[in-house]
C-alpha cells in the first residue's frame, strides 16, 4: 500500500530496505559492471567520490550503466543465473504477512530488475506483499530499443544527485507519525541497508540496520548516526521481532549495535575508529 494508506492501516512497525546487497547477497549494479563493465577498481573509485562528496550517486551510477554495453534482456538473464536471496529474508517475509509488518523497497537500482529477482527468488505470492519505489528504465538513440545495447538506459525517478531520493519517500511517513497526539499508535520506523546509495535514507527512520563491513557503516560512522550493524536477514528479523514486542527499544538495539561493531573492529583491526557526534 502507498503512502498514506500504509499508516492508515496502523501496523506497529512500518520497514523501508534496500535491495541490492541489503536482500540480495551480491550488488546487481555491481555485478555487472564489476564482471562485464567498467570492473571493480574503477566502480570503487566512483563510489568513495560519493563517500567524500566529491561527486554525485546519480552521476557514478550513470557511467557505471554506461559501461555495460549490453542488452536489457542479458542483463536479467546474467542477474537471475548469478543472483542470490539472503537466506533469511523469506523467513522475515512470512513473519512480516503474518504481522501486519508493510515491507518497502527502496531502490537506487530499476524495477524491472528488481521483479525480475523478487519473482525468481521469492516467488510471485511473498512478492506481492511488498511494495517497490525505484528507477525506471528508458529508450535512447541510436538503439531505442530494449533489445539494444545502444537502445537504453536508466530513468531516474528524481532530480536529485541520488537519482532516487529514497528520503522523500520516507519523509512524509515521519512527519505524519510525529503529528500523531498519542504514541501507542506511532508505528516505529525501520530501515536496511548496505551502501552509497543509501545515504540519502540514514537519517530518516528510527532504527537503520548497516549490513557489516560494507560502505553504509563507514558513513554512519562519519556523520554519527545511530545505526546497528547486520550480517543477514536472521538478526534483523530478530531484533525487528523484539522491537515489535516491545522487548526492546531502538536506542538499546542501537546501543548493542555499536558496542558489538566496535568489538569487532578491535579484533580486526586492533584499534577503534571513533564514531563522530
Amino acid at each position: 500500500m502507498p503512502f498514506p494508506e500504509t499508516l492508515n492501516a496502523h501496523p506497529r512497525v512500518i520497514f523501508f530496505t534496500d535491495f541490492d546487497g541489503t536482500i540480495t547477497l551480491q550488488d546487481t549494479n555491481d555485478f555487472i559492471t564489476d564482471q562485464y563493465g567498467m570492473g571493480k577498481e574503477a566502480r570503487r573509485e566512483l563510489f568513495h567520490a560519493v563517500i567524500d562528496e566529491t561527486d554525485t550517486f546519480r552521476n557514478t551510477f550513470q557511467k557505471m550503466l554506461d559501461s555495460w554495453k549490453m542488452p536489457f534482456p542479458q542483463v536479467l538473464d546474467i542477474l537471475r543465473d548469478n543472483i542470490t536471496l539472503d537466506p533469511h529474508f523469506k523467513d522475515f517475509m512470512v513473519w512480516a504477512r503474518a504481522h501486519d509488518v508493510p515491507v518497502i523497497v527502496l531502490s537506487s537500482g530499476m524495477v524491472p530488475v528488481i521483479e525480475t529477482l523478487l519473482r525468481h527468488l521469492l516467488g510471485e505470492e511473498l512478492m506481492s506483499d511488498i511494495d517497490i519505489v525505484a528507477n525506471g528504465t528508458q529508450l535512447r538513440a541510436p538503439g531505442n530499443s530494449l533489445d539494444k545495447a545502444d537502445g537504453w538506459t536508466i530513468k531516474f525517478l528524481h532530480d536529485s544527485g541520488f537519482g532516487h531520493d529514497k528520503s522523500l519517500t520516507i519523509r512524509p511517513y515521519a512527519d505524519a507519525i510525529a503529528k500523531m497526539e498519542r504514541n501507542d499508535e506511532r508505528p516505529t520506523l525501520l530501515y536496511a541497508g548496505d551502501g552509497v546509495s543509501d545515504l540519502s535514507a540514514a537519517r530518516e527512520t528510527d532504527l537503520l540496520f548497516a549490513r557489516e563491513g560494507q560502505d553504509l557503516v563507514t558513513y554512519c560512522e562519519k556523520a554519527g548516526i545511530p545505526f546497528t550493524t547486520f550480517s543477514s536477514w536472521e538478526s534483523i528479523l530478530q531484533e525487528t521481532r523484539d522491537i515489535y514486542e516491545g522487548k526492546k527499544t531502538v536506542k538499546k538495539l542501537a546501543e548493542e549495535g555499536l558496542k558489538r561493531h566496535r568489538t569487532n573492529s578491535i579484533e580486526q583491526n586492533g584499534h577503534v575508529k571513533p564514531t563522530v557526534k
